[in-house]
């Protein structure tokens, strides 16, 4: 099965859009590019349509989204420039259909599920630090750099004419790109029904421009009833693994899910006494946890940019600034449909190849939303900063910090749910469903490779939980199953380990268990090949825009 024709018209238009006066690359034209076993698009990537009942809506909230779309489509743009350069010396230069589709999911010759493998001719490794900084800077050369703003979120690096170092802010970088975004955002913003997300997309836009985020950020967490969200700017530092200092571009347009937002409010009350409980000396937890955060659902009808390379997230945990986090709390969103469709075409299928058979009853769409959920939930616990000192986790750990803190997410979002079901606050849902659930879950996330934080972090609990007997594999029939004794001191143990590794800002330990426990190894290496053979896609891909939701 190859892919469906409507994705060339994608491809077109990412790579004349990509094709601007304010790119800053000057490269000659490309040679033509031939695929190197690239993989073909349709065993790895599931299409599943991007839609959302917006009936609800009125003709000017229609309006609106129109804007953000436009408005999130230069953010696309812009993470091409970041993660690749400019697509339009790529795109058009690869003759095989398939492969051209699969750059474009990719954002580049880089195969992110495969630890960025280069699937294309002619093409180099990637840099791990993506078009952030010069390709020929070492990690010693920007250490030894006096620059005092260097390590900031907003900016690139490039070279000087007589070869020094130069920091450009991103306001300036792409200032045309960035220009057009915040009319978009401003237009949208004289459409909004709602006055605080008016005035958010206002102040949104004055951020893409100033690169001063904690005014939109902390206005963000104050929205409580609007229907429509959009997360855009410059969010995650994944694309920077050099470093992990510097944010990417990215774009989520949301249709809020009021019923299911409804039953997720009353988990906040209980974050401060999860915070105290955590299985950990008291210097490690010190940190104050508020009931501010909010937990919502909804259906996301577009991703843009970082959010859409590669593997596509299904819950958001936002904003990132420690500060904001500390005297406002956070946003957790759960992205429903995303998360349905990823339980449908690829977890299920998985566990009736990799689960052990007496086991797989206990794999259902509530534990898995749950587990998500938590997993979000459980990024604002623990410490934020060392504790020996001011600096913050994020800054002593370094490259390693997005690895750590995903797997700590994972596994404390796997304590929580034990405690919370433990007191008799989950309902009825047996604890197995949760454990079983997140197991196969770990067989889905696993694939994504050592090319991303959530990879690595998967495959590091995925190994330890074998070692501690929670996971046994049955040689017979290759299956696995959750050993619930086990599996309890295993999430206990992993969690004591992430929070000291974190509240020490030890980035040897960080190193190390990463070294030792974040590669993909036989016998699993078999098990999944097994899925490959059964074409269970690893992750989906999505038709997405405005005409799926009937705005054109």
């Amino acid at each position: 099965m190859r892919f469906r024709l409507p994705t060339l018209s994608l491809i077109l238009a990412v790579s004349l859009a990509a094709c601007s006066n304010d790119t800053p690359e000057n490269n000659a034209q490309a040679p033509r590019y031939t695929p190197i076993d690239t993989p073909d698009v349709a065993s790895v990537y599931k299409t599943v349509q991007l839609t959302a009942n917006i009936d609800h809506l009125s003709s000017q909230q229609r309006k609106m989204l129109l804007e953000l779309f436009a408005a999130a489509r230069i953010m696309d743009q812009l993470f091409w420039r970041q993660s690749y350069g400019n697509a339009d010396y790529l795109i058009p230069f690869i003759d095989d259909a398939n492969a051209k589709q699969y750059a474009v999911i990719n954002y580049g010759p880089w195969d992110r599920l495969d630890n960025n493998r280069p699937f294309l001719s002619d093409t180099p490794p990637k840099p791990t630090g993506a078009r952030f900084y010069p390709a020929d800077m070492s990690e010693a050369e920007f250490n030894a750099w006096s620059e005092p703003n260097k390590t900031g979120l907003y900016s690139i690096v490039t070279r000087r004419d007589n070869g020094e170092l130069l920091l450009t802010p991103y306001h300036k970088a792409y200032a045309p790109s960035l220009q057009r975004a915040a009319e978009h955002l401003r237009n949208a913003a004289d459409l909004a029904e709602d006055p605080l997300f008016a005035e958010y997309l206002t102040l949104r836009a004055d951020a893409l421009l100033s690169d001063e985020y904690i005014a939109s950020d902390s206005l963000w967490l104050d929205m409580q009833d609007n229907a429509i969200d959009m997360v855009v700017g410059p969010i995650e530092t994944y694309e920077d693994s050099l470093f992990g200092y510097r944010a990417a571009y990215e774009a989520y347009i949301l249709i809020k899910d009021q019923e299911w937002s409804e039953k997720l409010k009353r988990f906040v009350s209980y974050l401060p006494q999860l915070q105290r409980d955590l299985p950990v000396p008291e210097q490690y937890k010190q940190d104050p946890v508020g009931q501010q955060a909010q937990l919502n659902a909804y259906d996301v009808i577009f991703y843009a940019g970082h959010a859409n390379a590669g593997s596509k997230t299904i819950a958001i945990n936002l904003p990132n600034d420690e500060g904001i986090q500390q005297r406002k709390g956070t946003r957790r969103l759960q992205l429903k449909n995303a998360m349905r469709a990823k339980f449908d075409h690829i977890l299920k299928p998985i566990s009736e190849h990799l689960v052990d058979p007496g086991q797989r009853q206990h794999i259902t769409f509530e534990a898995f939303f749950t587990n998500t959920m938590f997993h979000e939930v459980a990024h604002g616990l623990g410490i934020k900063n060392v504790i020996s000192g001011d600096q913050s986790v994020s800054a002593a750990l370094q490259e390693t910090a997005s690895s750590v803190e995903e797997g700590k997410a994972d596994v404390l979002g796997l304590y929580m749910v034990t405690q919370l079901h433990n007191a008799g606050e989950l309902g009825d849902t047996a604890l197995e469903d949760y454990y079983v659930t997140f197991m196969a879950s770990v067989f889905r996330s696993v694939r994504f490779g050592a090319a991303s934080a959530h990879g690595i972090a998967n495959m590091v609990r995925f190994n330890y939980f074998v070692d501690e007997g929670a996971f046994i594999r049955d040689a017979t029939s290759g299956t696995y199953r959750v050993d619930m004794a086990a599996m309890k001191d295993a999430v206990n143990h992993l969690s004591r380990l992430l929070l000291v590794i974190q509240g020490d800002g030890d980035r040897l330990a960080a190193q190390r268990l990463i070294a030792d426990r974040g590669q993909l190894m036989s016998p699993l290496f078999e098990d999944l090949a097994r899925l490959k053979e059964a074409n269970i896609p690893v992750d989906v891909m999505f038709e997405q825009g405005e005409k799926l939701l009937g705005l054109h």
